[in-house]
């Protein structure tokens, strides 16, 4: 029997080395901090690197981030990889964070908020200590669910390309040829110890609905191999997105008029020569040059870039993730990284929504916008008293429902809407009403108009065009209601994977 794990230990060990090999993640004399959480996949990546440390001519060392999120929990699996690593005689650098606090302050996810602490954790020690690899235990089983989920966010070949084997020559991923059976069978076979976080069995996170009740579910029903298939996807996703970026690269030179330290100029002439798909890739090439990174930029981002080198009407500004600053107009897109917050700017440019959304409405019936955190009621009743009306405040709107002409339609305002506030002869853009009443770019573009077949009825939460009050002949009233949630989301919707 002894033999028998032998070989299983082998063979594992032997996916590894071919894994590091095929992705050039380790050379001799690289200083290897190891990302440890205690759990089944970490455990088991210590480990082999262990085994090979002689062989491959590396050193290494383990990093622990206490996220605090589990209390006596999280303080065990910190004691146990601090326990660990004494036994193992390797240097252990452990902290601790508090997650909800960071979470909070930034509004973020929980997974977002852990996963981004957690990274400059790992960098900051190696940049500290000397480290030039940070090795982390993702496999096969994780790169599948990642490429489910987005396939869910409706992601293009990057998004399908899954978790890189080797990230930015820094971080790497040994486990890429392993499925977690194949860890838990070293494992168990090598008599190792390891710790469970409870939290993977909180099915509350998406990622945890899709490894506990999807993808056992996809294996029943429909396909024995799906994470294999998957990963397939994946491999040949990540090879075609290297080609094409090998296309578009010089493509993406040939746009570039001006290039400078944080700041990067593109003909819109010349970008407009090529495909929209191209167009993408070459804004985001030149976003990624002027960021350092394409963390927080997502696919409306680069199309609102796309939309505005297309207005002929005037400058126009978006500001983006990370401060990065975008102005268009005259035949050009100024792309540029600034030092303060983009809202302390002030440029004379107008700044646009960054969220294109559109809804249909359904009477009876409620909308909750996740671009702006509002929730809507529609409901049809008899005319109301006018006092009732005179008293019912801007979050309610009366409409006579016979003036509707056509389906309803909630979006946010472009700058050429216009109508007539009611009790106003003539009429006013959207932005110049909102402007008057001292609403703020930021919250001005979060508000959303209702219309019927193009024509707005309501600006909401603010005021009705004239032309759909309620008169003394109005029989029917469509009443609408809008409730803000206590944190509406800010334009820049920020993505973080």
């Amino acid at each position: 029997m002894r033999n028998d794990d032998d070989r299983i230990l082998r063979r594992i060990q032997k996916k590894v080395r071919k894994t590091i090999l095929e992705y050039g993640m380790l050379k001799t004399r690289d200083r290897v901090l190891v990302g440890v959480s205690g759990g089944p996949d970490s455990m088991a990546l210590l480990h082999i690197l262990i085994k090979m440390k002689s062989d491959l001519g590396i050193t290494l060392a383990v990093a622990h981030l206490n996220h605090g999120l589990r209390g006596d929990e999280s303080d065990r699996d910190a004691d146990f990889v601090l326990q660990t690593t004494e036994k193992l005689g390797l240097e252990c650098y452990l902290e601790k964070e508090n997650i909800p606090e960071y979470r909070q302050r930034h509004g973020l996810s929980t997974e977002q908020a852990a996963r981004r602490i957690r990274y400059a954790h790992f960098y900051r020690l190696a940049e500290i200590h000397g480290f030039n690899k940070i090795a982390l235990g993702h496999h096969l089983d994780d790169n599948a669910e990642m490429v489910l989920m987005a396939l869910f966010r409706g992601s293009g070949p990057l998004g399908l390309s899954g978790i890189p084997p080797v990230r930015e020559g820094k971080i790497i991923r040994p486990l890429m040829g392993l499925t977690r059976s194949d860890i838990m069978a070293y494992l168990q076979d090598a008599g190792l110890d390891f710790v469970i976080d409870g939290s993977n069995a909180d099915t509350t996170y998406l990622r945890n609905r899709v490894r506990h009740r999807l993808l056992p579910l996809l294996k029943e029903e429909y396909n024995p191999a799906v994470t294999g298939s998957l990963n397939r996807l994946s491999e040949i996703s990540r090879s075609e997105e290297e080609w094409m970026n090998s296309l578009v690269a010089p493509l993406f030179q040939s746009c570039v008029v001006a290039s400078e330290e944080n700041r990067l100029t593109l003909a819109v002439s010349r970008l407009k020569g090529h495909h929209p798909a191209v167009q993408r890739r070459i804004l985001r090439m030149a976003l990624e040059q002027v960021k350092g990174d394409l963390k927080g930029i997502a696919l409306h981002h680069v199309d609102a870039i796309m939309e505005v080198s297309r207005d002929v009407s005037g400058a126009k500004r978006l500001d983006l993730p990370g401060q990065v600053m975008v102005l268009a107009g005259r035949g050009r897109i100024l792309i540029s990284k600034e030092k303060q917050r983009l809202r302390n700017i002030t440029t004379g440019q107008p700044r646009i929504p960054l969220l294109r959304y559109s809804y249909e409405i359904h009477i009876p019936g409620s909308l909750y916008v996740p671009e702006t955190g509002m929730t809507l009621w529609f409901t049809e009743t008899a005319v109301e008293t006018p006092e009732n009306i005179c008293s019912a405040g801007q979050q309610t709107a009366f409409i006579d429902i016979k003036k509707i002409e056509g389906p309803l339609e909630l979006r946010n305002f472009v700058p050429e809407d216009r109508f007539a506030p009611l009790g106003m002869r003539g009429t006013k853009t959207v932005d110049k009403f909102l402007k008057d009443l001292k609403i703020t770019d930021r919250e001005r573009f979060n508000i959303p108009v209702l219309l019927t077949r193009g024509k707005i009825i309501w600006v909401v939460g603010h005021q009705i065009d004239d032309a759909f009050r309620v008169t003394a002949s109005t029989d029917r009233v469509l009443t609408a209601r809008v409730q803000m949630s206590q944190s509406t989301p800010c334009l820049s919707l920020k993505n973080d994977y």
